[in-house]
């Protein structure tokens, strides 16, 4: 059974339409059960009234002989499927047209035919001492039998068309309200991974609990959208605002490390201070940077980028810094070509440049690391692999966090947002980041789509 179909079944529509029908039925088993019993119960009061009526006939015989004519008389134009008449004369003598025997298994009717066939059926006796005799009347509960026979197909007529139709009418509302699920779960997955803009919208043709839930949805989005937005806009707001004062104190810094009156302790100590600038100075311009790709604005420079040759670039740019750390850096060489994606090339080269550099700076002597490409029917992969320690499971969501830094990388260069620019610029090329293990150390990997919208 396929997940969509398991998701219907279990779906509230077709529940409800389950239970409504279940109460349907038992509420018409019911009703025809009643109906049934007190029919039955009609039939055979009115069977026993005609037993009562016929005994009465035959008391009326003044004799022994007189009571045996006239069941004989009887006999011969009676069916005994239908009414069994069985008299006993005094002498032993049997008049009828059937006769009622027992044995070890219970009471049978074996009629007068040849060979003496035993009468089949359900029938309701009444016997009694008459004339010296023993007289017994049956009457046959052949409509009784088909009474039954009506009520259940009645029962199968009724419950069956209205099975078939709630069902059907319960599986409709279940595919329809599905899809009205499924577009709220696309909206809030992709409000989940980042994209802020997914709204339900129009909703006209919804049921109205559906309806409310969209409009709510759409509500919590606009709402986090604006959040973020002024969040954004105050990181934004205060990168501008510490810009300056920032580079006049580099610049005061600068003037004063070309004075001559300084000694060493003091000259030390003001290269520690030019030094810790630069830092403060590289994550405004980080922040500044990821503000920027986060507006959506790179999109207007994309073009068609060619992934291997900037990979090529990027490692003989990095290939000299990997060997004075005693590392490896290789590129991969992709066996067929790698079609060009859509995007800005400044930036993917940013986010290679990242994340060599933080392999470079988070493992040890002696790693290997090695960028690769490689492109599926609807995508292209770009990934960084190392052979270094990696990064804990826990940690992998917190890491592309701005200005987060694992416990054992405080003491290595970087400001925590180099994943969170690789993030960003992913986002704004509709590529998916991953951070996985892979065999024999850790990888980053983006995929990029092959095939994107027009460029606006």
């Amino acid at each position: 059974m396929s997940v969509r179909r398991a998701f219907l079944l279990r779906s509230m529509p077709l529940r409800l339409a389950a239970a409504l029908l279940l109460l349907f039925s038992v509420v018409s088993l019911l009703g025809l059960l009643t109906s049934y019993v007190y029919t039955q119960r009609s039939f055979e009061q009115t069977l026993r009234a005609d037993l009562s009526q016929d005994m009465a006939g035959f008391r009326a015989a003044p004799s022994a002989a007189a009571l045996a004519a006239l069941v004989e008389a009887e006999a011969r134009s009676t069916d005994p499927e239908r009414v069994v008449l069985s008299y006993f004369a005094p002498n032993g003598q049997h008049f009828g047209n059937a006769v009622v025997g027992r044995d070890a298994d219970g009471y049978r009717i074996l009629s007068h035919l040849p060979g003496n066939p035993e009468v089949t059926g359900r029938y309701l006796a009444l016997t009694t001492s008459l004339r010296g005799g023993q007289l017994t009347i049956a009457r046959g509960l052949a409509q009784i039998d088909v009474l039954r026979d009506v009520f259940v197909n009645i029962l199968v007529l009724s419950l069956l068309p209205t099975i078939l139709l709630v069902l059907s009418g319960g599986f409709i509302l279940a595919r329809r309200g599905a899809r009205h699920v499924a577009v709220i779960s696309s909206v809030l997955d992709q409000l989940t991974s980042g994209n802020l803009q997914a709204r339900v919208g129009d909703v006209t043709g919804w049921s109205d609990d559906l309806a409310r839930i969209a409009a709510k949805v759409d509500q919590m989005a606009r709402s986090q959208e604006d959040t973020v937005a002024s969040l954004r806009q105050v990181s934004s707001d205060i990168a501008h605002d510490l810009k300056t004062p920032i580079q006049r104190v580099a610049v005061h810094l600068d003037d004063l490390s070309q004075s001559d009156d300084l000694k060493g302790p003091e000259r030390a100590q003001l290269d520690k201070a030019l030094t810790e600038l630069d830092g403060i100075v590289s994550i405004f311009h980080s922040l500044l940077q990821l503000a920027q790709i986060e507006s959506g604005s790179p999109r207007a420079r994309f073009a068609p980028v060619d992934l291997t040759a900037l990979c090529q670039t990027l490692c003989e740019v990095y290939e000299p810094s990997a060997a004075e750390r005693e590392q490896t850096l290789t590129f991969a060489t992709p066996d067929d070509p790698v079609p060009p994606i859509v995007g800005d090339r400044n930036l993917l080269g940013q986010v290679l440049a990242n994340l060599i550099e933080n392999a470079l700076n988070h493992t040890p002597k002696g790693t290997r690391i090695t960028i690769a490409l490689s492109s599926g029917e609807n995508h292209v992969d770009l990934s960084v692999i190392d052979t270094g320690p990696g990064v804990p499971e826990a940690e992998r969501e917190l890491v592309l966090r701005r200005l987060y830094r694992l416990d054992r990388s405080r003491t290595t260069p970087g400001n925590g947002l180099g994943l969170s620019l690789v993030a960003g610029i992913a986002q704004v090329h509709g590529a998916t980041l991953h951070l996985e293990d892979v065999q024999g150390g850790f990888g980053v990997r983006l995929r990029f789509p092959r095939e994107t919208a027009p460029i606006t």
